[in-house]
């Protein structure tokens, strides 16, 4: 008996405008800054083209782009140390992260 797979992969899902601020309706968990879970959400779930434009409407919304996690560190930070984050911080520094 062969098992089909019950979902597909999803490729090249399309972040128009709409669906890119849907990320600012996250709710952070009990202890963990609001801006600073909205800010992580996006970044490990979009490309950096439309983070930077997920950025836009962040900062628009008047959300705390140095926000930081509970050690203390901003988005800014973390990303700097990530092998592929370059494109995510020209995006944070863009919009005003330091």
């Amino acid at each position: 008996m062969t098992l089909k797979k019950d979902k597909q992969k999803v490729l090249g899902e399309v972040f128009d405008d709409e669906r890119i601020k849907t990320f600012l309706d996250f709710e952070a968990p009990e202890g963990v800054s609001p801006d600073f879970h909205i800010l992580e959400k996006a970044y490990r779930g979009m490309k950096a083209e439309n983070f930077d434009t997920f950025l836009g409407f962040f900062r628009e919304a008047g959300h705390d782009i140095n926000a930081q996690n509970s050690n203390g560190k901003t988005l800014l930070a973390i990303a700097s140390e990530h092998r592929h984050g370059a494109d995510y911080v020209t995006a944070l520094k863009r919009h005003g992260a330091a």
